[in-house]
């Protein structure tokens, strides 16, 4: 069976149409809205974690920024859900895709650096010339700076995609292995489906914690900016 590697990132499609917004809006029926008076262990689960992550998250911002306390929980739930979604056999991870990744990056780094403009105006016209910088490197730092900025949602959809797709990636790969080899040693065959479990719950840590790094990074930003 000669499978292409990458088969598994492919956008899918039904009847020859892309489904890729039923599957990205698919994660928020696990979230479902409490409508009852006491709440069953797993949405009382839910919402202490919701709550505790929220906590931490918002802990270093002012006002200003805790009006970003809605964005930024949607966006880790939203990003944890899609990649633990992704891990299931013959599923699709949108977040493999560059573009989706930089469609969230963009817009909201572009939010922080507006907010930040328009509320600390000269803040954040002094994070492109440290205080102190010699007056020839001057026009230097500033070009520096300036590409610096324009970087960071770069990387964060980098990251993001790198990760997520180099474990699903190493996943396919030692998957392949161990059903290649149980023709030839059933002994070395166990051991790499034992390897491959490891890998597998070693993924869903990736998972959640890339989820984690996205929104706290867009944090960081937010921070700095209000």
């Amino acid at each position: 069976m000669n499978e292409n590697l990458f088969t598994s990132f492919t956008t899918p499609t039904m009847m020859g149409l892309p489904i890729v917004i039923l599957i990205i809006m698919f994660p928020s029926i696990l979230f479902p809205s409490p409508n009852r008076l006491i709440n069953n262990r797993l949405v009382s689960l839910q919402q202490w974690l919701v709550q505790l992550t929220t906590k931490q998250m918002l802990a270093i911002h002012n006002h200003k920024g805790q009006t970003w306390a809605l964005m930024l929980m949607s966006l880790i739930l939203f990003i944890g859900s899609t990649n633990l979604l992704g891990l299931l056999p013959h599923s699709f991870t949108p977040t493999t895709q560059l573009s989706m990744n930089l469609g969230m990056a963009i817009p909201l780094w572009a939010g922080t650096v507006i907010t930040g403009f328009r509320h600390k105006t000269k803040a954040s016209l002094a994070h492109f010339l440290p205080q102190g910088t010699p007056i020839p490197l001057i026009p230097m730092l500033v070009i520096i700076e300036t590409i610096s900025l324009f970087i960071q949602p770069m990387a964060l959809a980098v990251r993001l995609t790198a990760n997520i797709t180099a474990g699903h990636l190493l996943m396919h790969l030692i998957g392949g292995a161990a059903l290649a080899l149980t023709s030839i040693s059933t002994s070395i065959a166990l051991i790499t489906f034992i390897i491959l479990i490891l890998l597998t719950i070693l993924e869903f840590a990736v998972a959640l914690i890339q989820a984690y790094v996205f929104t706290l990074l867009v944090s960081l930003y937010l921070h700095d900016n209000t």
